[in-house]
């Protein structure tokens, strides 16, 4: 089974929130496991401002990028070309999405698209998860 996990989902796998051993669940159960390569940065991104709001202390923090940057290479990372920018470009249009959002949406439709196989697409927002669901991915 693959399972594509959006940014919000990503970060539940470091930070306990809503959802975290759900996510580390699926995360387990899968065969593989993909997401944009822009993923990380906007991880670190949440994970900066998460210590800057005092979320977590220094020792916490660095562990959490420690662990993000350890399986990064286990992660199926998909790149971000022309032909995905275009389709994240329709999608953000016709979806109403955030640029990020879209780019997430077309990776995970594109990889739906080249094995001819499920992809489970996790996210937390709804506005992108009923956009999944109308681009005929499946949901967890």
């Amino acid at each position: 089974m693959i399972v594509y996990l959006d940014t919000s989902s990503l970060v539940k796998l470091y930070v306990e929130e809503e959802d975290s051993s759900m996510i580390a669940d699926l995360v387990s159960s899968a065969t593989v496991v993909a997401t944009s390569l822009v993923a990380y940065t906007e991880a670190r991104s949440a994970f900066a401002r998460r210590f800057r709001e005092k979320a977590f202390n220094r020792g916490e923090y660095k562990k959490i990028v420690a662990g993000l940057d350890r399986d990064w290479e286990r992660f199926m990372a998909l790149s971000v070309t022309r032909e995905l920018v275009w389709t994240a470009g329709d999608f953000a249009e016709k979806h109403r999405l955030r640029g990020f959002d879209a780019i997430h949406l077309a990776s995970a439709a594109i990889l739906k698209q080249e094995i001819s196989g499920q992809v489970l697409f996790s996210c937390a927002d709804q506005r992108l998860q009923k956009a999944s669901k109308r681009e005929g991915l499946e949901q967890p």
